[in-house]
């Protein structure tokens, strides 16, 4: 058992390895440039279009929920314990430089988040049930001109996401929710398994429109809820920013000229700074991956476009929102470098309450153990969804989605209560597995995309001059 661990161990080193970090940040920076910088150029328009009453009604074209909710349910398989523990890892690992890397990872991860949101929509179907269906996988079965290439690469992304569902967006989640609770508030895992499974049940039975409505609640709330803690903790350390602002992007680019790339007991160098800033910024915000794109196309819309860039504001609010509030409340708390009691290096999740307690005291530790589990519970939310509709497109048919409910649900128990590092690797590699895929179907149709960027732009030109002149 052993020795497969270690195999699988080492094949999801390779997988999420510099290759995939290129061809991932690659595939947002082409599409970035062929576009001429307009998704960048856009963001204040997809912002406004986000926080507009509009996108909260169905009134403008087709779909099953509305504009804000399909992003609410994105994000909510994105917001995650990546946001938390995702960061905290990335400056241990990589330094308080990682977070830079994060950041512009996030910036070109905004047009990849764009393109294959815009095209999930643009090919989306309807199915017998008068459901939207769409995504990655519908995109290469409609798009491609062979058809059969189209069809088998479909078939693989969709295999992917089923089984990175399981684990990724799931198992990993809940096991991170016991855990917290375990150590914080000493609740039994079996207790948070069982409790978890039946919520998880209840809400997921109701499909896409049950779902919906909770993250539409649970996402917004616990964001503001988890900032507003962050900017206290921040304001609280105020003294020590100055010098954490310039740990992060001294040590980003030129880490041995800051005391010899030695911070405590983490020693950096630039190209560990970029890989795990890269991989645990695209890691959160899943942009390029392909997952957003399958909930993207349930919103209500009357353009591809429009909504693409809806659904491209989820980057910004995870990455440049949420996870900058967590790497600069530790990088201004000091905590980053220090032992525990035991005298091991704080890391993970450890350091992310350290760095809060260091104004709330021992209610941090508390806040971001309800932080970790509201944003994986609404992962394992999100990613249920994602699951459903590529399970659907395997067998083709909706008839077996209740049987993929059922079992999701129960799995949660199984990741609450069991630790399975075999399973996590395992999910982590379907993960990098679907985004292959993906980003060769953005690449082959980024002449698709830029047409209808260039048609769409005329009609945001026009929106933006009425709301400015409101």
């Amino acid at each position: 058992m052993d020795k497969l661990n270690e195999i699988v161990g080492a094949i999801d080193a390779f997988v999420w390895g510099p290759v995939m970090l290129v061809l991932l940040v690659g595939t947002g920076i082409f599409l970035t440039i062929r576009l001429k910088f307009l998704p960048w150029r856009n963001l204040g328009y997809a912002l406004h279009s986000v926080l507009s009453k509009e996108a909260r009604t169905k009134k403008r074209g087709t779909g099953d929920v509305s504009p804000f909710s399909a992003l609410m349910t994105a994000l909510a398989a994105t917001i995650g314990t990546g946001n938390i523990i995702g960061v905290a890892t990335a400056m241990f690992s990589g330094g308080p430089g990682a977070l830079v890397w994060m950041w512009i990872s996030a910036c070109f991860g905004l047009t990849s988040k764009f393109s294959e949101c815009m095209l999930a929509i643009k090919y989306r179907e309807v199915n017998e049930k008068g459901e939207m269906s769409g995504g990655p996988m519908y995109t290469m079965k409609n798009a491609f001109k062979n058809k059969s290439f189209g069809k088998t690469m479909g078939f693989l992304f969709a295999m992917f996401s089923v089984l990175a569902s399981f684990g990724i967006g799931n198992m990993t989640q809940a096991n991170s929710i016991s855990g917290a609770l375990e150590e914080s508030f000493r609740v039994p895992s079996w207790i948070t398994g069982v409790v978890l499974t039946v919520l998880a049940l209840l809400i997921i039975l109701g499909g896409i429109t049950s779902i919906s409505r909770v993250s539409s609640v649970v996402v917004p709330t616990m964001a503001v809820f988890y900032i507003i803690a962050g900017i206290v903790v921040i304001l609280g350390n105020i003294t020590n920013l100055p010098h954490g602002l310039y740990l992060i992007f001294g040590m980003a680019f030129n880490p041995k000229a800051i005391g010899g790339g030695v911070l405590g007991t983490i020693t950096v160098s630039v190209m560990n700074s970029i890989r795990y800033g890269v991989a645990r910024g695209v890691f959160s915000n899943e942009a390029g991956l392909g997952s957003a794109a399958i909930t993207a196309a349930a919103a209500t819309t009357d353009d591809p476009v429009r909504q693409g860039y809806i659904n491209m504001t989820g980057t910004f609010f995870d990455t440049i929102v949420v996870c900058s509030i967590t790497g600069l409340a530790i990088a201004a708390s000091g905590v980053l470098g220090t032992t525990n009691a035991a005298g091991e290096p704080l890391q993970g999740v450890q350091l992310t309450m350290a760095a809060f307690s260091t104004v709330l005291g021992p209610l941090g530790k508390y806040l971001v153990t309800i932080g970790i589990v509201l944003f994986a519970f609404s992962t394992i939310l999100g990613w249920e969804y994602h699951g459903e509709k590529a399970f659907e497109y395997l067998f083709q048919s909706h008839k077996y989605n209740i049987i993929y409910r059922v079992v999701f649900s129960l799995v949660v128990y199984i990741g609450a209560t069991q630790t399975l590092d075999l399973v996590w690797n395992i999910s982590d590699i379907m993960n990098a597995l679907m985004a292959i895929p993906n980003l060769i179907c953005m690449l082959l149709l980024s002449n698709v995309i830029v047409e209808e960027v260039n048609r769409f732009q005329p009609i945001l030109e026009k929106e933006r001059k009425a709301y400015k002149g409101k």
